[in-house]
């Protein structure tokens, strides 16, 4: 067998993240930072927040030991150019499920792998259709789910997506938080698998 070039890590603390990570068979530690601040430019496109954010966590993961590889990722819901992040709670989360009922929104995920000598940044989007979510459905779903950690205020693994997911166009895995396909391309063009 092959003597491993990196260890790999994963800057994140989301459950889904690691779970989809897990799915690769490729094995991997995690390391975060609490509070790590999500803030970007006023004036930033909004194809490039969630690349830009990604490459800001790694650089708050600084210095990498030589052997280390590092994947960090950030999501992002884009409505007519505006961003919809994580909630601050049960009334904006609210608003963002009304905002993206019976319409097209886009998931947009930045990641950044990054070793000692190299980085590699990039996004992957996909376009997600709801179809008309009640406002009962909503309070369902905020009261049951909470999804507070999520960008749009919704997992589409989770039973507003079961419900209200009439069409998507592009990854799955990226409206969940990380396009797998993409990083293991990536992973083995580093070496690292």
């Amino acid at each position: 067998m092959k003597e491993k070039k990196y260890r790999i890590v994963l800057g994140s603390q989301s459950a889904r993240r690691q779970q989809l990570l897990k799915g690769l068979d490729i094995d991997f530690e995690i390391k975060t930072l609490d509070n790590t601040e999500e803030t970007f430019p006023a004036d930033m496109p909004a194809g490039e927040v969630a690349p830009y954010l990604a490459r800001r966590k790694a650089e708050a993961l600084q210095p990498l030991a030589d052997d280390e590889l590092l994947i960090t990722a950030d999501t992002v819901v884009v409505v007519d150019g505006k961003i919809y992040g994580k909630p601050s709670g049960k009334e904006e989360a609210r608003s963002m499920l009304q905002t993206l009922s019976g319409r097209m929104h886009e998931v947009i995920t930045g990641v950044a792998i990054t070793t000692a000598e190299r980085s590699v940044v990039f996004a992957v989007s996909t376009k997600v259709w709801f179809t008309h979510i009640s406002t009962e459905d909503i309070d369902y779903y905020i009261e049951r789910y909470r999804p507070f950690d999520k960008a749009g205020s919704y997992g589409i693994q989770e039973w507003i997506g079961l419900v209200g997911i009439e069409h998507i166009e592009g990854s799955f895995y990226n409206v969940m938080g990380l396009p797998v396909h993409r990083i293991y391309r990536v992973l083995k063009d580093f070496g690292a698998i």
